[in-house]
């Protein structure tokens, strides 16, 4: 499976989301995952499965506990894929970075000069 589709399902870009915050277990996931989804326990399982099965995360058995975390590989290659697309919006951020620190220093020039 592609990194693309594997990342295209919404539950399985929001598993990440939960597990970037750090290693978690199975149940925890669940119990979000159902909430915010109205999806079944078996089917959170699943797409956990597609992510442990392409990489994306890992697995770890403590006791009769499953504790899921990000594995980064398939996202750096991800990241290096995009890396051809950053000048479309590196540049523009870079030109707002400039805006925004140009309006500090007019702020504070005004603020000392009204001193």
């Amino acid at each position: 499976m592609h990194a693309f589709d594997v990342l295209g399902d919404p539950v399985r870009r929001r598993i990440l989301e939960l597990l970037a915050g750090g290693e978690q277990s199975s149940g925890d996931v669940t119990t979000v995952v159902r909430a915010e989804f109205g999806i079944s326990q078996p089917a959170v399982s699943q797409h956990l499965r597609v992510l442990r099965e392409n990489g994306f995360t890992t697995v770890r058995a403590e006791g009769a506990r499953r504790l899921y975390s990000v594995d980064p590989g398939p996202l750096k290659e991800i990241d290096g894929w995009l890396e051809q697309y950053r000048r479309f919006w590196t540049g523009p951020l870079d030109a707002l970075a400039t805006e925004i620190a140009r309006g500090r220093r007019e702020r504070r020039k005004a603020a000392e000069e009204s001193d």
